[in-house]
């Protein structure tokens, strides 16, 4: 009876909050914006059950990505300031209920995709959960510098689906699209972890500014920045889209490098001098979402 009792008092209490933790809803709602745009602006139109369901799997499909890189890096996160209060390093939820509800997720939300609209968008959501678990999570994470180059690719996946979702095959606006995030994911992640670079040292990640330094870091977002806007703008002379997004592209990555500049000429190492990295990181998030949203304007005007 004692020993029950003791177990029943130790045992992890999750509830529904936990799990939603598990998901990173913040980095779900773009994930579901930009996987929206890509079935919105593809040229067939699904009903609206359809439409709601494939955006539905998709972000079921990132929450199990999410939840997986969670049980994954318990460790990590334990080691980190602004991740330690997550489910599983606080010791609110054990390991095996996170494997559980990620893998069960996945599962059903290509199960759902494959069955609502078409296996072929239901494969790449398949391809996109596996490659952030194994490739970006698994294999990259604690090996390279170069862990969200290549496995931003995992993230760049969405407007893909949500095409091919309408369409059942992919084309060159989503490619672009995929290019786009693909080559916007450095700057937007190399500015956070400059600012929470001891977070990941002390973890032993081995990011960019960890290993290269501040000053090599800044570079390379500044390298990254000029053909992640030569992508965003490329729709426009290739006759993918009209002026008004075009315009705007332009508009949003002629700021986006102008924010970048500052970052590269500063020269500050602790956090509380890196308010041009703090900005360029916030704008990122705007930038996506206005660049999405520009594009959709423009097709449903156009």
């Amino acid at each position: 009876m004692t020993t029950t009792t003791t177990l029943e008092r130790t045992a992890p209490i999750a509830d529904w909050r936990d799990f939603l933790a598990l998901t990173k809803p913040r980095v779900m709602t773009l994930v579901v914006f930009t996987g929206l745009c890509g079935l919105l602006v593809a040229p067939v139109s699904l009903p609206p059950a359809l439409a709601f369901t494939a955006i539905l799997c998709i972000a079921l499909g990132a929450g199990a990505a999410a939840a997986l890189n969670m049980w994954y890096e318990a460790d990590l996160d334990a080691l980190m300031k602004r991740t330690r209060s997550r489910p599983l390093p606080a010791g609110r939820m054990d390991r095996q209920s996170a494997l559980h509800f990620g893998v069960g997720l996945g599962c059903f939300s290509v199960l759902l995709m494959g069955l609502a609209t078409n296996w072929f968008a239901a494969a790449i959501l398949a391809v996109s959960i596996l490659f952030y678990v194994l490739v970006y999570t698994i294999w990259l994470k604690r090996r390279t510098p170069q862990n969200i180059v290549i496995g931003g690719a995992a993230g760049a996946f969405p407007p893909l689906i949500g095409w091919a979702a309408a369409t059942g095959d992919v084309a060159t606006l989503p490619l672009l699209l995929f290019a786009l995030i693909f080559l916007w994911t450095p700057p937007h992640f190399w500015a956070l972890s400059l600012f929470v670079r001891s977070d990941y040292a002390a973890a032993g990640v081995p990011m960019l500014p960890v290993v290269a330094g501040a000053r090599a870091t800044r570079i390379q977002i500044l390298l990254y920045t000029l053909p992640m806007a030569a992508a965003a703008i490329a729709p426009w002379p290739l006759g993918l889209a009209g002026a008004l997004y075009g315009v705007a592209a332009s508009a949003l990555s002629l700021l986006f490098v102008l924010l970048a500049l500052p970052v590269l000429a500063n020269k500050a190492a602790e956090p509380a001098g890196m308010k041009p990295e703090k900005r360029l990181f916030a704008y990122s998030v705007l930038y996506l979402f206005a660049i999405f949203g520009a594009l959709v304007v423009d097709r449903l005007l156009g």
